[in-house]
């Protein structure tokens, strides 16, 4: 934001994956919900509210699959961030250790892939070890690997459906993004004035956060990630919710179907 604008009174920040898009077998399939994309195209329209989707997905992937203008857009957790005017923010201080953290783990991780059905997404700030493929009892050996890996490398291990979240470096999560942000936006949350919807363990660090600060968290998937959250089945659930949330249905047919 310019520093003549006045910070914004709500936030709202959006996972993407399993959140704005539904999850799929192959995560370059991804797209954005088009009833997602209405509803964030409207609230950037909105005066003085903030809109971010913040993703583990590297920057220009992220990029190239939501092309909204006016959204602020989170990469490698909130490590990368791309601003509505074009310009790109990165955590640069902690560059150097994540080179050292990925030559250390990346090859200690490639060993999975002997391991039927796991597939490792290299997301440069994380990596994804995806198990949609792997049989059940080979998934508690990559579960085990991990764990034990995550002891001894200085690692996180973090849970999301169907796979497995190796932050690089700890300290850079969803909530180090969120706050990354609000430094951003020179916003200071106070009670009702931001909302984050997500659907899995990353997300579940800010969740926690947002409610100790008095804002909203929504939970996509039939259970909620932690207790206190408003639970939304599926991403068009929260849509649905987004739009009563922020006012948006005054004058609005709904679909008869």
């Amino acid at each position: 934001m310019l520093p003549t604008e006045l910070p914004p009174q709500r936030v709202w920040v959006f996972d993407f994956d399993g959140t704005l898009s539904f999850l799929v077998p192959d995560r370059n399939a991804a797209v954005l919900l088009p009833e997602a994309r209405e509803v964030l195209s409207t609230l950037v329209r909105q005066p003085r509210q903030g809109v971010a989707v913040l993703s583990s997905r590297m920057l220009d992937d992220l990029i190239t699959r939501i092309g909204i203008d006016g959204l602020y857009l989170g990469g490698g957790s909130g490590a990368e961030w791309f601003l509505p005017g074009g310009e790109r923010r990165t955590a640069v201080r902690k560059t150097q250790r994540l080179e050292s953290a990925r030559k250390a783990v990346i090859p200690e991780l490639e060993k999975l892939s002997d391991i039927q059905g796991v597939d490792l997404e290299d997301k440069k700030w994380s990596v994804a070890v995806h198990v949609r493929h792997v049989l059940s009892d080979d998934r508690t050996r990559v579960s085990e690997f991990l764990g034990a890996l995550s002891r001894t490398a200085g690692i996180r291990l973090l849970r999301g459906p169907e796979v497995f979240e190796i932050q690089l470096l700890p300290e850079i999560d969803k909530l180090f993004g969120v706050m990354i942000l609000c430094e951003i936006l020179h916003f200071v949350p106070a009670p009702g004035s931001l909302v984050y919807a997500g659907d899995d363990e990353n997300d579940a660090l800010v969740m926690r956060w947002v409610l100790r600060k008095g804002g909203t968290a929504l939970s996509v998937g039939r259970d909620p990630i932690i207790p206190g959250v408003a639970v939304l089945e599926h991403p068009a659930a929260l849509v649905t919710e987004v739009r009563r949330l922020a006012g948006l249905n005054a004058g609005r047919q709904e679909d008869p179907r």
